[in-house]
C-alpha cells in the first residue's frame, strides 16, 4: 500500500500530536505500507507558525520506511525508496506541491535545490536499476502534480523535473508511468506524449485505487470512495 502524501490539510495541524496519531493509525494496516511526504505535511506548515524544515525532520523521524523490505537512497533523504513487483520498478520521490517549495524564501529555495539534486540522483540510479534488471515499467511516485504553474507567476519548481521525465520517455518509450497527487482530481491520462499519468482523488473525496500488474502492465481502477 502506498499513500502519496498529505496526512493533514493545507492549514494543518502540523503538530507532533497529529503526526503521532497518524502513525498509530497507519500501524493498524496489515500490509506493507509506504508513505510519501506531502506539501501539507511540511512545506505549508509555516501557515500554522511552524518551521517547514523542522517538520520534515520530524516526518522522517516518524515515517521513514526503515522496517520495510525496500531499497532506500543513502543519505538524509530516507523518504526516497523503491521496490520491484511483477516486472515493475516503483520509485518514491519527495517532490512537493506548492511549487515544489520554490519561490517563497531564500532558505526554502536552497532546500528545493538540495532536495532536487537528491531526486535526480535517485531517478538516475533507479533508471540504471530498471535497465540492468530488464524490467517492463518504471513508475515514478510523488505528491506534486508537476504540470501545475506557480500562483502569481514566477519560476516553476518543476521545469528541470519535467525535462528529466522527457529524457526518460525518449530512452524508454511507452514504459514510464507517473503517479501524482495534489490536484484532488482522478486522472488516468497522457500529459506528455508517451507518459501515462495516474492521479487519485483527494479531499473531500477520500478514496483509494487498486492496482494490478499483468504482463508488465499496470491496471488501475477506482476501488472505493467515502
Amino acid at each position: 500500500m502506498v499513500h502519496i502524501g498529505d496526512i493533514t490539510s493545507g492549514r494543518g495541524p502540523c503538530s507532533d500530536a497529529w503526526f503521532a496519531a497518524r502513525k498509530r493509525q497507519f500501524a493498524r494496516i496489515r500490509h506493507p505500507f509506504v508513505l510519501l511526504p506531502g506539501d501539507n505535511d511540511w512545506v505549508d506548515c509555516h501557515r500554522s507558525g511552524m518551521d517547514p524544515l523542522e517538520r520534515l525532520g520530524k516526518w522522517r523521524e516518524l515515517f521513514c520506511a526503515s522496517t520495510l523490505r525496500v531499497e532506500v537512497q543513502p543519505g538524509e533523504y530516507c523518504e526516497h525508496v523503491r521496490w520491484q513487483a511483477g516486472g515493475v520498478l516503483f520509485v518514491a520521490l519527495n517532490v512537493q506541491g506548492t511549487n515544489n517549495n520554490l519561490g517563497r524564501t531564500a532558505e526554502m529555495d536552497a532546500e528545493h535545490a538540495a532536495r532536487m539534486r537528491a531526486v535526480f540522483a535517485w531517478i538516475d540510479d533507479s533508471e540504471r536499476a530498471f535497465s540492468q534488471r530488464k524490467l517492463e515499467r518504471l513508475v515514478l511516485m510523488m505528491q506534486a502534480n508537476p504540470f501545475t504553474r506557480p500562483r502569481g507567476g514566477g519560476a516553476s519548481g518543476f521545469t528541470a523535473l519535467l525535462e528529466r521525465v522527457r529524457q526518460l520517455l525518449a530512452a524508454h518509450p511507452g514504459r514510464v508511468i507517473l503517479v501524482n497527487g495534489d490536484s484532488h482530481i482522478w486522472r488516468d491520462d497522457e500529459p506528455l506524449p508517451g507518459l501515462r499519468r495516474i492521479e487519485p482523488w483527494g479531499s473531500p473525496f477520500v478514496s483509494w485505487l487498486r492496482g494490478a500488474i499483468a504482463g508488465g502492465e499496470l491496471r488501475v481502477g477506482v476501488a472505493a470512495t467515502y
